[in-house]
């Protein structure tokens, strides 16, 4: 099998992160016990393993709250589902998991938890979730501080989500260490990936959105901040904000967010809106006919954010910044590719497709 490796980079400590991954394993299909009137998958524990590709860089790949990077199912079984039954049925076995949905698979509304160290893939390039979203994360609570329990190492990649009737993805009561990679998101209700109450330690890159309004948010509210302040750690990369008009993403609390080598095209409201004391690094972007790329006083309190190293091309405005941010690099090594490569890079590798599952 021919191995498509588009070498675009976000590097760390020499680490090349190539949107790529390795041929696909042996693949099962749904196998269900006689007798049982709620199917289950038959899991192996000798299934070959799914290979993740190059590990996550950025926030998810920290080690920090006891997890050491974002693995996901690796080391659990694998399985391959194709219908909504058999889907629910996985995310929510207890223990590492790797599951493969081939297919679209339409979900009962509105939302369904995933448990810890799952690995959820689509199988090519058309396979998905519509009609219900995923939940990272446990109920929501007035804690102020992680659980023991926290919902973490959790990878959502090649899939692709669509008329939801509420979020496509919510992240939240501090679950960590999520990545959330190579996902075409859009036609939703409610927030294509919202990431909310005191979740960090996450990487979202590689995802085409679009077709949506209400695109990101992280930090759901004003009032908030007694569980969001010191968490929210997040790093957006290698996205391809596609036509939405806002919230790409809306920050709140959350310090630092890295905002770095995504795409923007024709974000009629606004491209980052940096609110509320969050501190934002929005930097190597292109930005394309975005009128107001980059805010710290969209709307409500302001936030802070630095804008660096950024092209603003067609009719593209300039960023309201100021103030002084927490540098990423204090967590993590990067490097930030040049932004005059980042439209053709991120329209050729970000969303389903790219990656060999």
């Amino acid at each position: 099998m021919r191995r498509v490796v588009p070498t675009i980079a976000l590097a760390a400590a020499g680490l090349l992160y190539a949107a790529s991954s390795t041929s696909a394993a042996t693949l099962l299909t749904d196998t269900f016990e006689d007798g049982n009137s709620d199917p289950t998958p038959t899991l192996p524990p000798t299934e070959p393993p799914i290979d993740p590709g190059a590990p996550p860089a950025g926030f998810a790949s920290v080690n920090a709250l006891g997890q050491n990077g974002t693995t996901g199912g690796a080391g659990g079984p694998t399985v391959t589902v194709s219908t909504a039954a058999s889907f629910l049925t996985a995310i929510a076995t207890p223990g590492p998991l790797n599951i493969r949905v081939s297919g679209v698979l339409t979900l009962p509304g509105p939302m369904h938890d995933v448990t810890s160290d799952k690995t959820i893939v689509g199988v090519g390039a058309a396979s998905g979730l519509t009609g219900g979203g995923l939940n990272i994360g446990l109920p929501v609570s007035a804690a102020t501080s992680p659980p023991a329990d926290a919902v973490h190492n959790v990878i959502v990649r090649n899939l692709n989500f669509t008329g939801t009737p509420d979020d496509a993805i919510n992240v939240q009561m501090f679950s960590h260490h999520v990545w959330l990679d190579h996902n075409d998101l859009s036609d939703g209700y409610d927030g294509l990936i919202d990431i909310k109450r005191g979740s960090s330690y996450i990487t979202v890159s590689w995802n085409h959105t679009h077709d949506h309004t209400k695109n990101m948010l992280l930090g759901h509210d004003d009032s908030n901040g007694a569980q969001d302040t010191g968490w929210l750690k997040v790093t957006y990369h290698h996205n391809w904000f596609d036509r939405t008009p806002q919230r790409n993403p809306r920050v709140r609390f959350g310090e630092p967010v890295q905002v770095v080598n995504n795409y923007f095209v024709y974000n009629t409201d606004v491209g980052v809106a940096c609110q509320v004391n969050a501190g934002c690094v929005i930097e190597g972007n292109y930005f394309e006919d975005v009128e107001e790329p980059a805010s710290n006083s969209y709307a409500g309190p302001n936030g802070r954010c630095v804008a660096r190293n950024n092209v603003f091309a067609g009719e593209s405005g300039t960023p309201v910044c100021s103030g002084t941010v927490q540098e990423p690099s204090t967590y993590y090594s990067y490097t930030v590719e040049d932004p005059n490569g980042i439209k053709a890079a991120v329209t050729a590798g970000a969303g389903t497709g790219k990656i060999n599952i």
